[in-house]
């Protein structure tokens, strides 16, 4: 995101502008000084005469020059400097500030503030899948086994999940690339739903999130110097995971432009485009693609998906698809294709050879779970002694949270047909994934029925990205308080609405146009 950088915009974001400054605490009375005594102020110790040897090593100590900090901001790594996160940056803050004053009793013409920022879906409302939390709560206490408000299909998952636990507790660590069993449930998940696709449960690997595996990915990626530098192929408007962690790992970010009248499509052309002028100042080793996708919305076609790989084929790049949102797919006329799905029905040649990780999380889909922090990474012709690599690197985090991998099998290994949680399991996820399509649908007609706002429709994952049309005398007054046009009217948004969300600058856009994310 674009960083503040003149005193005004500091002070804006303060609130030195805001009608409702923190509320402060009276200044301490003052003591009574009777007879004219010099008394000590509050707080500082007496010391008398058998005190004052103490007395003059202090002094000396407080004349002595003060050591400098080790850790300062000229000191601190360059890199983590150049790390920026839109989705919890400068406007977050300013709401915690809006939310904490409306405690302390100011008004404001709203009387809440609604935190449109994140896809945090418990936080907004969504209630929790009975079965997932079930099967956790049972892993955690397995004292609950002798319950009879616990299905025996939860227990049958959460016995087999404890034996594979060490001293049969959750509170083990497990393998750094995880449980073993829940490894398995991953592969014969992704087997059936590509329909057949075969998936090697040592391909497999838990992660802390879907995040913790993009990182770990890269870093095995990121090398070389100057013009041989790895280049990091990412799509504009992007996560901002991925800047981030290419900010901090020192690679070079390489955009290329979805389509924002063709309804956020990617075209190939636009890939050749970016790939060639990037090769002037690094190597591109990587191309990350997010489908369906975050901020946009869109939902990849399966043409477009063989025109990516092909791509990536003929440059050889190492293919990264983050597919979180695979549950999420709202448009009747879309239908999410797995990448690896599609490479193998492009042939050996394509499937034998190009390098490729996909990503899933419980904090998408249908769960939402974001707190579990569970996820999981599948690799696909990753070089043998590249793969102990990764162990290696894995390992040195231990493992992902064991109760995030337990809620990540239940997503995986969820009640079938002739279990006795399926009819509710079944009613519950179509309730949340319903309510979903219902949202996207109501945002997309909502925002575009607006004044100088224009929104794509929202095929699928949880957010909308419109564009705002802001006139010129706004744009200058942003530019004079040294902050982009969006950054301002989300500003003004949070401050006369109490609505959060996050500049469409935090996340790329193409030079003059405007948006904000918010989820639906």
């Amino acid at each position: 995101m674009h960083r503040l950088q003149s005193v005004a915009a500091r002070s804006l974001m303060a609130g030195a502008l805001d009608p409702c400054p923190a509320l402060s605490a009276p200044p301490p009375a003052k003591r009574p000084n009777r007879g004219g005594l010099r008394l000590p102020a509050a707080g500082v110790k007496r010391y008398n005469a058998a005190g004052a040897p103490a007395a003059v090593a202090a002094a000396a100590l407080v004349n002595r020059k003060a050591r400098d900090k080790t850790l300062t901001m000229e000191t601190l790594n360059p890199q983590v400097k150049a790390v920026e996160y839109a989705v919890r940056g400068p406007i977050v803050i300013k709401a915690g500030e809006i939310e904490k004053s409306l405690q302390e009793g100011c008004k404001r013409p709203f009387t809440e503030v609604i935190k449109a920022n994140i896809g945090d879906a418990h936080a907004m409302g969504q209630q929790p899948i009975t079965f997932l939390r079930q099967v956790v709560a049972l892993c955690t206490f397995p004292e609950l086994m002798d319950s009879p408000s616990f299905p025996e299909d939860a227990k049958r998952r959460a016995r087999r999940i404890l034996q594979s636990c060490g001293g049969q507790s959750l509170g083990s660590y497990s393998a750094s690339q995880g449980v073993d069993c829940i490894r398995k449930d991953i592969a014969a998940y992704i087997e059936q739903r590509d329909q057949g696709v075969p998936s090697d449960w040592e391909n497999i690997f838990l992660t802390t999130g879907a995040s913790d595996g993009i990182v770990n990915i890269l870093r095995l990626l990121v090398s070389g110097a100057g013009r041989s530098r790895t280049g990091v192929m990412i799509p504009i408007p992007q996560y901002p995971l991925y800047s981030a962690a290419i900010a901090e790992m020192g690679a070079v970010q390489v955009n290329y432009y979805l389509d924002e009248d063709n309804c956020w499509a990617l075209d190939v052309n636009e890939l050749h485009r970016s790939y060639q002028a990037a090769k002037e100042h690094c190597q591109p080793r990587v191309l990350c693609i997010i489908n369906p996708g975050n901020p946009t919305g869109q939902v990849q076609s399966k043409k477009c998906i063989e025109d990516v790989l092909h791509f990536a084929y003929e440059e050889n790049l190492f293919v990264m698809a983050d597919e979180v949102y695979q549950e999420n797919v709202y448009a009747p006329d879309c239908q999410f294709h797995s990448f690896k799905k599609v490479l193998y029905e492009m042939g050996p040649e394509y499937f034998n050879s190009v390098e490729l990780a996909s990503f899933h999380s419980t904090s998408k889909g249908y769960t939402g779970e974001c707190g579990f922090r569970g996820g999981f990474m599948e690799v696909v012709n990753l070089d043998p002694e590249v793969k102990a690599q990764l162990v290696k690197l894995l390992s040195v985090r231990l493992c992902p949270p064991v109760a995030g991998q337990a809620a990540m099998d239940v997503i995986v290994n969820p009640p079938q047909p002739d279990e006795p949680s399926f009819t509710q399991f079944h009613k519950e996820k179509a309730a949340v994934l319903g309510a979903l399509a219902d949202k996207a649908k109501l945002t997309e007609q909502i925002l575009s029925a607006v004044p100088g706002i224009k929104c794509n429709p929202v095929q699928g994952a949880m957010y909308a990205f419109p564009q705002i049309f802001i006139p010129p005398r706004a744009v200058e007054e942003a530019k004079a308080l040294g902050m982009q046009p969006d950054m301002l009217y989300c500003l003004r948004l949070l401050e006369e609405t109490g609505i959060c969300v996050v500049p469409g600058s935090g996340f790329g856009q193409r030079e003059g146009t405007y948006h904000f994310r918010m989820i639906i």
